[in-house]
């Protein structure tokens, strides 16, 4: 059956006029802030915190709409922490009693960041506003997201938190390998330090995004794990029964006889991660999986 032009072209153009204000918004609003030249574009202050002009849409739509569950778990990070890694390990967790580690696992032949969503860059949705409906009924969620910036919901639920900081060194030296891969370079090694220093890069300061979670573990510990990334590739097994007590599903005796854990390590290892990647010939502008951030822990 077709359809009427009058039917089609009224929603729509009410859609299109929905999106320039929309953009007119976010405009009016980037115009009241304060900004730095980054690499080739500007990160903007709002509320004390850097971000670029594509994720400020989404942090608004963000915390304006998002609803927390009490069976949510938020995965939280500054970038170039080790990010993909965790978002890999907490769902083979999770997923595991419905996604045995075989062939056919998801892990297999997609990007973590595909199973995982980071709420800042919410499309493709293609709709007036991001739909937070989505997954099951235990949603697995990604953010870099600031602690003062978090919608009041998530604080205010029983939803858990899990959040990875990383030797604020390797960070930088991450963020300038980024850089260089993604040919986006315009400032000299020095120039990038000195904002580095500042405070100024994605959801940066580093310092101040991660000394609000690691309060927040130290205040709320049932509803924050705040783990290290060091330790993390230092002792991964043992970490990796921690996060999975935490999350409410804990490795059970048979499962660890039965090399569970090995085979979960085995599967998030760099080796799989940068495989999948070359296979698939993803090169993500927002998120580089890159040798440095998954550690190869090989059962």
């Amino acid at each position: 059956m077709s359809t009427s032009p009058s039917s089609s072209s009224a929603p729509l153009s009410e859609d299109s006029d929905l999106q320039e204000l929309m953009e007119q918004q976010r405009k009016n609003l980037l115009s009241t802030l304060p900004r730095q030249r980054w690499q080739g574009s500007y990160l903007y202050k709002y509320n004390g915190f850097w971000f670029s002009t594509i994720q400020m849409p989404g942090l608004a739509e963000f915390r304006k709409h998002f609803q927390a569950r009490d069976s949510d778990v938020l995965i939280i990070t500054t970038p170039k922490s080790g990010t993909t890694w965790l978002k890999a390990l907490a769902f083979a967790l999770m997923n595991r009693n419905i996604y045995p580690i075989n062939q056919n696992h998801p892990l297999l032949n997609q990007n973590p960041h595909t199973l995982v969503l980071h709420l800042e860059y919410p499309n493709p949705y293609d709709k007036q506003h991001p739909d937070y409906s989505f997954q099951g009924s235990r949603r697995l969620l990604g953010t870099h997201c600031p602690l003062v910036l978090l919608p009041e919901s998530v604080m205010n639920s029983g939803c858990k938190i899990v959040y990875l900081c990383r030797n604020i060194k390797d960070i930088f030296v991450s963020y300038w390998r980024f850089t260089n891969k993604l040919g986006s370079t315009e400032t000299s090694f020095e120039e990038f330090f000195d904002l580095f220093c500042k405070g100024v890069s994605l959801s940066g300061p580093v310092w101040d995004h991660v000394l609000g979670y690691w309060k927040a573990s130290l205040d709320k510990p049932q509803k924050v794990l705040f783990l290290k990334y060091e330790e993390m590739t230092q002792e991964p097994a043992c970490n990796l029964k921690h996060l999975a007590e935490f999350l409410g599903c804990p490795i059970s005796q048979e499962e660890e006889t039965a090399g569970v854990v090995d085979e979960i390590l085995g599967l998030c290892s760099f080796d799989h991660m940068r495989n999948l990647h070359r296979r698939r010939n993803e090169r993500d502008t927002v998120m580089v999986i890159g040798k440095k951030d998954v550690p190869n822990h090989t059962a």
